[in-house]
């Protein structure tokens, strides 16, 4: 559970973010997804850590991070406010520039840490995501039957926010079990971290407004870009499950790697065993494609 890891609170001017680091050399962040928090890469992170100083952070509103009131237009969830959590974060601990790793919602935030912070990011990590504009503009019947929180988490409030906090078992458990490998079993203290961290109303309303940005916000940040020719300037590991997915949804247009081209220059990745959490599933493969990607101008 990452208790070798040193922990602290950053103040990053609009919120607070908690973190564990550990290791020397090169700074590599690590972003969490949903049902997540950091403690997913408690596996990965110390494999990390004998080559890298590791920075595994909870997002704002998730796990034991702030979670600042919102408005009307969601804009303190939106990927780019998240982003710029994590570099005040890492300005903080000293590091100015730094290679970023997202996992589903931590990618959306890394790579818009990308976009809009280029001279912060050195290599740049999605794993088992496409762009927030790539996923809705592709949609159809699958992705709301598939993945429920992108529609259902973006409904207005308190319906999402009622129903994940009237059973946060129900709602871990689905996450785990559909989205993960039918094999896999997650370590009890693990998932009653993830359900404890749905138990307070004030996160689960701060998650859905991460949500409810991504279909408003992020998608407009996205789309503009898109049309002023925006593109990210680092090198872009994609990694996403063999199982899942991004390995055939997007088949015709020439799958995840030939999407991320749309978005920056050097792309490259491919599949890993495992369901969508492979990071939890198969920690020393995912550690291996991000160390040997992190240490290549090194």
């Amino acid at each position: 559970m990452l208790d070798d890891f040193e922990t602290a609170e950053v103040q990053t001017g609009e919120t607070s973010i908690f973190v564990r680091r550990s290791g020397s050399g090169s700074p590599v962040l690590l972003l969490h997804g949903f049902p997540q928090t950091h403690l997913m890469w408690r596996n990965v992170a110390p494999l990390l850590a004998r080559h890298f100083t590791v920075v595994c952070a909870d997002l704002r509103g998730y796990g034991r991070s702030g979670c600042p009131a919102s408005t009307t237009d969601h804009a303190p969830y939106a990927k780019r406010a998240m982003a710029r959590d994590m570099v005040a974060v890492m300005e903080q601990l000293g590091f100015p520039r730094f290679s970023v790793a997202g996992h589903d919602r931590g990618g959306r935030v890394a790579y818009r840490l990308a976009l809009d912070h280029p001279e912060r990011v050195e290599r740049l990590a999605v794993l088992d995501i496409l762009p927030t504009a790539t996923v809705w503009e592709r949609a159809d019947m699958r992705l709301p039957l598939a993945y429920w929180p992108w529609s259902l988490l973006a409904q207005p409030e308190p319906l999402p926010e009622r129903l994940i906090t009237s059973s946060p078992e129900a709602v871990v458990d689905n996450a785990l079990g559909a989205w993960g490998s039918p094999s896999v079993v997650f370590d009890p203290e693990v998932r009653a971290a993830y359900v404890e961290a749905l138990r307070d109303p004030a996160r689960v309303h701060a998650i859905c407004e991460e949500y409810r940005a991504a279909a408003t916000l992020d998608l407009a940040h996205d789309q503009a870009d898109r049309k002023n020719g925006r593109r990210m300037a680092s090198p872009l590991l994609a990694l996403w499950s063999a199982a899942g997915a991004l390995n055939d949804w997007y088949a015709e247009a020439g799958g995840p790697l030939a999407l991320w081209r749309d978005w920056a220059d050097e792309v490259q990745g491919g599949p890993l065993p495992g369901g969508h959490f492979f990071p939890e599933e198969i920690p020393d493969e995912t550690a291996d494609a991000l160390s040997r990607f992190f240490s290549a101008d090194t």
